[in-house]
């Protein structure tokens, strides 16, 4: 399970270390896509696997809603690579996308990450009502 907030820096190249408490969870062969709300999602490569993979298979192919979101889910993910120093890089079109440029923050969403801009991560979070948000959980048994 994924879980935290941390606070970090890009540099100007897109390079990052993904903190070590994700990058465990992560495990080898993380993915990076668009996300939400002008995030982007780290998925391990398993969790997109059983997630999001497996459920679409039967997606018929005239289904043109699901293949739109299909598209914009899919065709700019990357498989993150770790440099020999630990870094790893964010595309260039996913850091445009999350307009990453020097303070970011990772947080842990239980089976993904989000990597988020500061100014966009504080936001999106200013004002929100924890019991509220908490609340819409009970949709799904919480």
């Amino acid at each position: 399970m994924l879980f935290g907030e941390y606070f970090h820096q890009i540099d100007a190249k897109g390079r990052v270390r993904i903190p070590g408490k994700l990058k465990i969870g992560l495990g080898e062969n993380a993915m990076v896509t668009k996300g939400t709300n002008g995030c982007l999602f780290l998925f391990s490569q398993t969790e997109l696997q059983t997630t999001i993979y497996d459920k679409i298979s039967a997606v018929p192919l005239s289904d043109l809603s699901t293949a739109t979101a299909l598209r914009a889910l899919f065709a700019g993910a990357s498989e993150l690579e770790e440099d020999n120093q630990g870094r790893t890089m964010i595309p260039q079109n996913l850091r445009g996308f999350a307009k990453l440029t020097k303070d970011i923050v990772f947080i842990g969403v239980g089976n993904r990450a989000e990597i988020w801009s500061r100014e966009a991560y504080d936001k999106q979070f200013a004002d929100i009502d924890f019991d509220k948000a908490l609340s819409s959980l009970k949709e799904y048994g919480v």
